[in-house]
């Protein structure tokens, strides 16, 4: 489908004098998707290493249009490390920042358009980044970059999509910021010389995700890019016309999927003309409830009332799914683990009741004795559905916040040939976070039965492990900030109530039926 072939939806109404971005935008294929378009090529690309280099060549082969929307974008990084490929490099792309790669690409390509969209809470922090501000500089002068912060957004709401647009025929969607603190290779070493921020100082191992995409997806997310330059800069971008140069597909990159259909689902807070979208809240309902044998999730957060709720209902009908999910220790940062490590401990607890044979587990993983920071979003269901995007498994990833996923469904028309790379991509992940060969994977869970079994016999004998994740002990005003859901809501309104709409346990939702289950049993005790 090209993106020409986009019509509006009545389920999302459209202003009078709606633009035509606005009306490519508006309404959804059917619940919980914005559109469906196929991909010539597509490609997961698991942390942040890889995904940096990949991009380098990518940035290197487009010939007109370069667009980043992104929660946060920082020009001192280095999209390529290691002296082996310095030596390989032309003079010319010897770049040692992202800063001084993309003035060169402007200078070398006059004819290239050079856009970059950031979230606006980094303006806040701009003067803290040293070299950046002279880098805004230094690209003030040439006519083809132009760097914005994106500002409108609703109250307490962020911008927290990670898409890239080269040409509107490739395009990357996914959980990595091209920023600080996220490289790392998929060995997750404990001690890692080249994992160092900007000034020199050691950071946690991060694992991270991202999907790369040809064809008319990249386009279509071509459309969702542009609209939101627009709504932020008030300039209106066309599409890319000339579709005769060569794809800046990286010549690397060997395609996990090819000729496949990709749905997208958004989440967007309701402002002024635009209107609330939970297409991403909608399908994580869907594809829980759809779920035979097996659910395998990658989550920064777990923090959901409307995940939990899902999973939850699932668990109570028969023959339920095993649910595991792979969760950092802790959030990144104080105020985050209040309103999220809480919000998981309740959440995890209050499962509990719905889980008495311990279907759902949550687990960490470890180099040495190190923790890994998850920061990817992906889940996989059955070895069926593949998904990976920006939205978390929160509440204001749900409603709050601009997300976007990808999702391949391997029972659509058209994508039966998808099913045996879902599973391999899920084999590839367990084999990376237990630290044993993939091809490993698959005889281990057909003689354990489940995942969760699998890694428990494993043990912890090896650098690389997942532990399971265990309830922390909360304290009388950790459970009320956790059950309130004030840190992380769902809606603008519910910044400034007490528990939003009943907080995390709604009324009358099954959790909060188990919750009251579980008070029971805890006065009783």
């Amino acid at each position: 489908m090209a993106v020409g072939d986009i019509t509006n939806n009545k389920d999302e109404p459209v202003a009078d004098d709606a633009t035509e971005l606005d009306q490519l935008v508006a309404g959804s294929a059917e619940p919980g998707v914005w559109r469906f378009a196929r991909a010539t090529r597509a490609s997961v690309i698991i942390d942040a290493a890889d995904y940096f280099a990949l991009m380098h060549e990518a940035m290197l082969r487009t010939q007109q249009r370069f667009l980043l929307v992104g929660w946060d974008f920082d020009t001192r990084i280095k999209l390529i490390q290691g002296r082996r490929w310095w030596h390989r490099a032309s003079r010319e792309q010897r770049r040692e920042r992202l800063g001084k790669f993309i003035l060169w690409l402007a200078r070398r390509n006059p004819g290239i358009d050079i856009r970059i969209l950031k979230w606006s809470y980094g303006a806040i922090h701009f003067l803290t980044r040293g070299i950046m501000a002279w880098d805004m500089i230094r690209w003030a002068r040439e006519k083809n970059i132009t760097f914005n912060f994106d500002t409108i957004h609703p109250v307490g709401a962020t911008h927290h999509q990670k898409i890239v647009i080269l040409d509107d025929r490739f395009a990357v969607c996914g959980g990595i910021d091209m920023t600080v603190r996220r490289w790392d290779t998929r060995e997750h070493l404990e001690h890692d010389r080249r994992r160092r921020d900007t000034r020199g100082k050691p950071y946690q191992p991060w694992h991270d995700a991202t999907m790369m995409v040809e064809g008319d997806v990249a386009a279509a997310l071509g459309v969702l890019g542009r609209w939101r330059w627009e709504h932020s800069s008030g300039e209106t971008l066309a599409p890319v016309s000339d579709d005769t140069c060569e794809s800046p597909w990286p010549t690397a990159l060997k395609a996990q999927f090819e000729d496949v259909e990709i749905g997208i689902a958004r989440t967007r807070g309701g402002l002024e003309d635009a209107c609330q979208i939970d297409e991403i809240a909608n399908l994580f309902e869907i594809q829980i409830a759809s779920a035979k044998k097996f659910i395998y999730a990658e989550s920064q957060y777990f923090a959901s009332h409307r995940i939990a709720n899902a999973i939850a209902k699932r668990l109570t009908q028969p023959d339920p799914p095993e649910i595991f999910i792979v969760h950092p220790a802790n959030a990144d940062g104080w105020l985050e683990q209040q309103a999220m490590d809480h919000a998981r401990a309740e959440l995890v607890r209050v499962l509990g009741e719905a889980d008495p044979e311990g279907r759902f587990n949550l687990y960490i993983p470890y180099t040495g004795e190190t923790p890994v920071y998850v920061h990817a979003k992906m889940m996989i269901v059955d070895d069926r559905i593949f998904r990976i995007g920006s939205a978390n498994m929160n509440n204001r990833s749900l409603g709050l916040d601009s997300e976007c996923d990808l999702f391949i469904d391997a029972s659509r028309p058209g994508n039966e040939h998808c099913a045996e790379q879902i599973r391999q991509i899920r084999h590839g992940l367990l084999a990376e976070h237990c630290g044993i060969a993939p091809e490993e994977v698959g005889p281990l869970l057909e003689q354990h039965g489940s995942m969760r079994a699998m890694v428990d016999a494993l043990g912890r004998s090896r650098k690389r492990t997942l532990r399971r994740y265990e309830l922390p002990v909360l304290n009388a005003v950790q459970e009320a900030i956790a059950q309130s859901g004030i840190l992380d809501p769902e809606r603008p309104e519910e910044l400034f109530e007490t528990y939003p709409e009943g907080g995390l346990f709604r009324e009358g939702s099954r959790l909060e039926r188990l919750r009251k289950r579980f008070a029971r049993k805890k006065e009783t005790a």
